[in-house]
C-alpha cells in the first residue's frame, strides 16, 4: 500500500467569509437641528436594512455651511458601492446663488443630491397628510401643519409618522413636481424632498 501523501499547506483550512449584505448608506447634512433630525430618525426605524447617517448642527445652519458639513465628512467618509450623499435646505430667504452652489456640487457626482423644500421642511411634513395647495409662505404652512399636529413647534410627534404616510407624501410631492424641476424648486409649495425618501424606503 502506497504511503498516505502528507496534506499540502496550501490547502489549509480557510474560514468561509461572512455572507451579511451589506448596508447602503445615506449620508445626509440637513440645515435644521431639530425637525430634520428628529424625522429621519424615524425614517431609520422604518427602514432597517440602510444605515441614515444625519449630519446636523446647533449652529451655521446657513446652506453653504451646511454644504462645507458634508464636504469635510466625506473626506473620512466617501461614498462607495451604491451609497448616496444628500444634502436637504429650506428654500426660505436663503440667498439663490447659495442655494446654486450646492445644486452645482450635486451635480459632480451622480451619487449626491440636493432635496429643497419650499418654503420650510414643514411643507415635505404637511404633504404626509394632505395635498398642500395653497401655501404661500412659511407661515401658513406651519399654520396648516398644526391642523395635523396641534403641538407642533420644531418637534414632531413622531407617532404621525407612518410608512403609508410616506408613501402618499412621496407621491402628493411628486405630482406637485410636475414637470420635474431642473434643479431646486423656485416656486412656493414644492419640494424635492421625495426624491431622498423615495430612495430609501425603495431600497
Amino acid at each position: 500500500m502506497p504511503p498516505r501523501s502528507k496534506p499540502s499547506r496550501s490547502r489549509r483550512f480557510q474560514r468561509p467569509s461572512g455572507s451579511r449584505p451589506y448596508r447602503k448608506i445615506f449620508h445626509i447634512a440637513v440645515e435644521g437641528a431639530e425637525t430634520e433630525r428628529q424625522y429621519f430618525a424615524v425614517v431609520r426605524t422604518l427602514r432597517p436594512t440602510v444605515q441614515l447617517n444625519v449630519l446636523h448642527t446647533d449652529q451655521k445652519s446657513a446652506p453653504l455651511n451646511v454644504l462645507k458639513r458634508m464636504k469635510n465628512h466625506l473626506k473620512d467618509n466617501p461614498v462607495k458601492f451604491n451609497d448616496e450623499a444628500w444634502i436637504v435646505s429650506d428654500r426660505d430667504e436663503w440667498d439663490e446663488e447659495h442655494l446654486n452652489r450646492i445644486q452645482q456640487w450635486s451635480r459632480t457626482n451622480e451619487k449626491y443630491g440636493f432635496a429643497v423644500s419650499n418654503p420650510a421642511f414643514e411643507y415635505w411634513l404637511l404633504l404626509h397628510f394632505e395635498g398642500g395647495k395653497g401655501v404661500r409662505n412659511k407661515r401658513v404652512c406651519i399654520e396648516r401643519l398644526r391642523q395635523h399636529m396641534p403641538e407642533y413647534d420644531k418637534h414632531i410627534d413622531t407617532r404621525r409618522i407612518t410608512l403609508e404616510r410616506i408613501v402618499d407624501a412621496i407621491q402628493r410631492a411628486k405630482c406637485r413636481d410636475n414637470p420635474p424641476c431642473d434643479g431646486w424648486p423656485r416656486s412656493c409649495g414644492a419640494t424635492t424632498v421625495y426624491k431622498l425618501i423615495k430612495n430609501i424606503i425603495q431600497d
